[in-house]
């Protein structure tokens, strides 16, 4: 258990670490900070919630723990604001989508005896804001926990204890193999998804009303924060580059079938992709 937990800048992540450590008594004690004066005076009201800050640094002050739940691209700045305020041995994790440069410049800006170990829980939603937080959000989820070859040991192992108390199956990797992994799993189906709609954005309006469940499901993330997926494809764009031509490989590979009538090569393409949809994890 956590003896005491920060939260900064509390979104859907954010307040759904802070309702999950709640349910599941992960933390003794709950800390938040909100970047917004209402948002705080809302939250001071949460019953997942023991204090309300009015600065980062006194929400971290005291923390074991502190979470930075603020876009990819304001975390190390965070990171930096409340290094100075941190106790001897605190640990300091992120949810970004992004890890590499945030895991070195965070181990950077902390000093001696704290710790940055990056995270980022695959759980997240279209939807964003505090209150569509959930304690069962990171239940069955995957969290990566990103650990830098000079990270303290002991420092990883507890942020994957944490998230593991949570309800989330934790897998460990470094962080420049994370931002390869989500890039194509994470960040290139956000990219087609919106695609999409802005293609179809250019055709008659009316058509999106005759459509049935598959554009539904295939574009609901397109419904995302276009801000927030701004900022996460600024950070992780070399590796994005690259998932999008290995997809434009296998999208040239079907227009070729077609245009040729190789019905045969589209077939395997099309049973390629069965036996890969088939395959995922469970839906929790």
């Amino acid at each position: 258990m956590i003896d005491h937990l920060a939260i900064l800048a509390p979104g859907l992540l954010g307040a759904s670490v802070a309702r999950a450590a709640r349910h599941f008594g992960a933390a003794r004690r709950i800390t938040l900070w909100a970047r917004r004066p209402e948002v705080r005076v809302q939250l001071k009201s949460q019953p997942w919630c023991d204090a309300v800050a009015d600065t980062p640094a006194d929400a971290a002050r005291q923390a074991s723990l502190t979470v930075v739940c603020a876009p990819v691209d304001q975390i190390v700045a965070l990171t930096s604001e409340i290094a100075p305020a941190l106790p001897a041995g605190a640990i300091v994790t992120d949810v970004g989508s992004v890890k590499g440069e945030i895991c070195r410049q965070g181990h950077k800006a902390l000093p001696a005896g704290r710790h940055f170990v990056g995270s980022h829980p695959m759980a997240g939603s279209e939807k964003t804001g505090w209150e569509h937080g959930r304690a069962d959000l990171f239940q069955s989820r995957v969290t990566f926990v990103t650990p830098l070859p000079e990270t303290d040991p002991k420092a990883a192992e507890a942020v994957a204890a944490f998230w593991t108390a949570l309800g989330s199956d934790v897998a460990g990797f470094a962080p420049d193999a994370h931002d390869e992994i989500v890039a194509h799993i994470s960040h290139l189906p956000q990219v087609l998804a919106s695609t999409l709609c802005a293609s179809l954005a250019k055709r008659d309006p009316k058509w999106r009303n005759y459509s049935g469940g598959g554009l539904r499901d295939t574009s609901r993330i397109a419904g995302s924060d276009p801000k927030l997926w701004k900022t996460i494809l600024e950070q992780n764009r070399d590796e994005v580059l690259r998932a999008l031509r290995a997809y434009q490989d296998e999208l040239h590979g079907m227009e070729r079938a077609l245009a040729n009538r190789d019905w045969f090569e589209v077939q395997a393409i099309l049973e390629r992709g069965r036996a890969y949809r088939e395959q995922f994890r469970p839906i929790p």
